[in-house]
């Protein structure tokens, strides 16, 4: 029997399903969502109720996905966390990299012998450019984000608000293999700690007892504009992505002249909504570090105490 692509796309995706991890289309040889973005939305079906994101909108449906793939030879996306994985993805250096440059391979294997720790062998595809995804089980009851470069250079995660190519996939340079079939393991507690999401903001306001109880209404209002300005850094729309990160860094930055937050945590927090955008690291790592900079070079710090 001859397998037109199509039908090995549609293949790859019901395997994945099969597997319990939700799919939803790319473009036909590319890592690009077939799906409609924010910014061209019609406001119907799925998405009546507003935008709903390729994360939302996988499935493990075999119906809706052989509807789906009978449009065409769609590669497969595989929506990370609702599959309850934690995917680490080490890339190879690229072209423009200086030489000596070390693979994301290379960087877990240096990691592991600083910290005395070891990565166990796991589900593994290998992809076209000569990478690898290390699929692993998610901790039970933690929500796992994406991330970039935490772990070092070339070496990213995919969880929540992140999604890889599935295996049996193609793009012009190769196919998604898989090249270790076992079964996954859980993702190693030691890793786990790297990756976790930085504690919610506590405020530590400089008052007097007497002020507490205005102080913590003030705590709750500062912990709100964190939360607030990285969600519309997540959702800001293509094209106006980086001018909303400048201006939540700006709004943020205030706070950190007041006293009122960590800079540290205000970075964290605006890095995970750029990341979560679709910006990359170094698009938004200097739009940070400059818009904060000059936030708190202008709003120098002018809270009173008692």
């Amino acid at each position: 029997m001859t397998h037109t692509p199509a039908s090995t796309r549609l293949t790859a995706a019901l395997d994945a399903a099969a597997l319990g991890w939700p799919v939803f289309p790319l473009r036909p040889g590319s890592k690009v969502p077939a799906l409609h973005g924010e910014t061209k939305c019609p406001r119907v079906g799925a998405c009546a109720g507003g935008h709903t994101k390729p994360e939302q909108r996988a499935t493990t449906d075999p119906d809706r996905i052989r509807t789906a793939w009978a449009e065409g030879p769609y590669n497969v996306g595989l929506a990370t966390g609702p599959a309850g994985l934690v995917i680490i993805d080490l890339d190879p250096p690229k072209p423009s990299d200086p030489p000596g440059t070390l693979s994301g391979a290379q960087i877990l294997e240096a990691l592991c012998q600083t910290a005395g720790e070891q990565v166990p062998a796991t589900y593994t595809v290998t992809t076209p450019s000569g990478g690898t995804h290390l699929y692993f089980t998610a901790p039970a009851g933690t929500t796992m984000r994406s991330t970039q470069d935490i772990l070092g250079r070339h070496i990213d995660t995919r969880a929540w608000g992140g999604y890889v190519v599935a295996p049996g996939s193609t793009t012009p340079a190769g196919t998604y293999t898989v090249t270790d079939g076992r079964p996954l393991a859980p993702l190693p507690a030691w890793l786990q700690v790297k990756l976790a999401e930085p504690p919610r903001i506590i405020a530590r306001p400089a008052v007097t007892a007497a002020q507490l109880p205005s102080d913590g209404r003030r705590a709750s209002y500062v912990m709100a504009a964190l939360r607030n300005e990285e969600e519309a850094v997540a959702n800001a729309p293509e094209g106006q992505r980086n001018k909303v990160l400048v201006r939540a860094a700006r709004a943020l930055g205030r706070l950190i002249a007041s006293g009122d937050l960590d800079r540290g945590e205000v970075e964290e927090a605006l890095s995970r909504g750029a990341f979560a955008a679709g910006l990359k690291p170094y698009e938004y790592r200097s739009a940070i570090t400059s818009a904060l900079n000059w936030s708190i070079r202008n709003n120098p710090g002018t809270r009173q105490t008692a």
